[in-house]
């Protein structure tokens, strides 16, 4: 297993070490031109090895780093490679250095340090041609100003030039391209677990207004039986048997809707195909809020136009429910509810409202999860609703829910 795929071993290491990687071969190069230089320069005297090694010293050392402070390499060198010209038309082995800092500059360096390393590069290629040609080593009879020879020079050094920057500037954009690419792979991993977070959240907030539709109605009507029972079971024992069937029925419905909404839970098992509630079960939500005490007075009127959605109708239905639950629960004995579901060319608009005495507390902007849960629902259709209390007393609710002109 250690020995497998060494060459992406070696790569990867390569790619996650570059500076390791420049001081190692800048070190090697650099020990190689010292060596080359000495060796040259002790074939005429001492003082002339110490100058070359010098020399190629500045125009070497600075290989070791330069990926992480390349203008100040690039600096370095071009300053030891002015002084090789006083050695007119010395040629040494750390000239290499220039292609590999024009190649480096324009891979990374900023924009404008790359075209001006460019630039110094063709200036550094002009003077070596000058320096060539007009050393005492060149032949002063064929020294006639400019001469084929001199453009040729020229023309070799300034394409080295160009080919180091040509690569060095794709090797750029290559790895700017993988670095957007990369950037635009995180933003849409962000993206999706932002979209995932919202989209539970958004479950919870659905599982959380049935849960409360679902336990608040059943137990609010539950309550309030049993506490009749209690009362009347000491004077008509028949009443309180009627009563405890009530809450019994009551208890069994609320117990389906419960094992319904389990169910949606349990991705991983078959769900009872049960229809969900809507307006034509309204009658029977005011059935039970009768059952436990409620008087209301139900009015329904108009002619749909259309068919609204079945998760329209299912909010309308909780509408109501939720509303008959709050005077149960709040409205106080002996209050009145009314139930009134109107038709219209645009919609369909609910009010519910009674004549209590506890419910002036009640905002949409509350802690309960009821009313806040209702005006999330109505909202998901585009409709309004609102919430206040009466003067004089009560509570009422209006709801819109406006046709879908898909």
């Amino acid at each position: 297993m250690i020995l497998s795929n060494p060459h992406r071993r070696i790569d990867n290491w390569i790619r996650s070490n570059p500076n390791k990687v420049d001081f190692a071969t800048g070190l090697l190069f650099t020990l190689f031109c010292l060596l080359i230089a000495g060796t040259f320069g002790l074939s005429t005297s001492i003082a002339s090895a110490l100058s070359l090694v010098a020399i190629s010293l500045m125009q070497t050392a600075p290989l070791m780093m330069r990926r992480r402070h390349p203008m100040t390499a690039t600096v370095i060198i071009a300053a030891g490679h002015l002084l090789q010209l006083a050695f007119e038309g010395l040629m040494l082995p750390s000239q290499l250095s220039v292609p590999i800092m024009i190649y480096t500059m324009a891979a990374y360096g900023k924009r404008w340090q790359s075209f001006a390393t460019l630039g110094l590069g063709f200036l550094g290629a002009l003077l070596a041609t000058s320096s060539i040609f007009n050393s005492s080593s060149y032949n002063p009879d064929s020294h006639q100003g400019l001469t084929f020879d001199m453009v040729i020079s020229f023309v070799g050094l300034a394409l080295v030039v160009t080919v180091s920057w040509t690569f060095g500037d794709l090797a750029r954009n290559r790895r700017l391209a993988m670095k957007a690419l990369q950037d635009h792979a995180e933003r849409l991993e962000k993206e999706r677990v932002i979209e995932r977070d919202l989209a539970a959240s958004d479950e919870r907030n659905h599982i959380a207004r049935e849960m409360h539709d679902i336990v608040a109605h059943s137990l609010s009507v539950i309550i309030t039986q049993a506490d009749g029972a209690r009362y009347a079971a000491a004077n008509d024992p028949q009443i309180a048997i009627d009563t405890l069937k009530t809450v019994s029925d009551t208890g069994r419905s609320s117990l389906r809707e419960m094992r319904r909404l389990l169910g949606i839970l349990r991705t991983d098992e078959e769900l009872e195909n049960r229809p969900l509630p809507t307006l034509e079960d309204i009658p029977d939500l005011i059935q039970d809020a009768e059952n436990a005490g409620l008087e209301v007075a139900f009015q329904s009127g108009g002619v749909p136009r259309k068919e609204l959605p079945a998760g329209a109708e299912l909010t309308a239905y909780r509408t109501v429910q939720e509303s008959l639950t709050n005077v149960i629960k709040h409205a106080g004995p002996g209050a009145k509810a009314t139930v009134q579901v109107a038709w219209t060319m645009r919609g369909l608009t609910l009010h519910v409202e009674d004549d209590g005495r506890g419910a002036g507390t009640l905002t949409m902007n509350g802690p309960g999860q009821g009313l806040r849960g209702m005006q999330e629902r109505v909202a998901l259709y585009d409709g309004t609703c609102s919430a206040m209390p009466r003067t004089g007393g009560g509570f009422t609710v209006s709801v819109f829910i406006p046709y879908s002109e898909d």
